[in-house]
């Protein structure tokens, strides 16, 4: 089973919802469990705030493609956007261990994001623009319910 398909969505917050929800339906049909699909929807959907916040300088200046690619167990999410680019180097890793109070602002999306995720790669170009690839990879659902960790991804 192999299917792709791509929509674009306007850069605003009120379109994260309809993202979120084409990202859930195709990582259903890879076959991850609901603990998976939300994590995904998790990472998708910073990444998009990011891009409407930081790519775009806000609202409605522009849109967000996003590409899926479902095969079995495996989900392949792109997304492309035409703002600033982003060098992901140029955030330093959140001090997971401080406390709330002695965190410094910035990071933690991109730390959920690299480890949500298997695979992240960023890529810029002025023609082609900003292009995030994620890839999430799991046992299909068949094969992980007979499995007796009980552990998720």
């Amino acid at each position: 089973m192999s299917k792709s398909e791509q929509r674009t969505f306007p850069a605003q917050f009120d379109s994260l919802s309809a993202i979120d929800q084409f990202v859930a339906d195709a990582a259903e049909r890879a076959g991850f469990d609901h603990c998976t699909v939300y994590q995904v929807q998790l990472a998708v959907d910073e990444a998009c705030s990011n891009i409407i916040e930081h790519a775009y300088g806000g609202e409605g200046r522009g849109t967000i493609e996003c590409s899926l690619h479902v095969s079995t167990a495996e989900l392949t999410i792109v997304l492309r956007d035409y703002g600033d680019p982003f060098d992901p180097r140029s955030v330093p890793e959140p001090d997971v261990e401080a406390s709330l109070a002695e965190r410094t602002g910035g990071g933690l999306g991109l730390y959920f994001i690299r480890h949500i995720m298997d695979d992240v790669k960023f890529e810029f170009d002025r023609e082609e623009g900003n292009r995030l690839t994620m890839v999430k990879r799991g046992e299909p659902r068949a094969r992980s319910e007979g499995a007796d960790s009980g552990q998720g991804t």
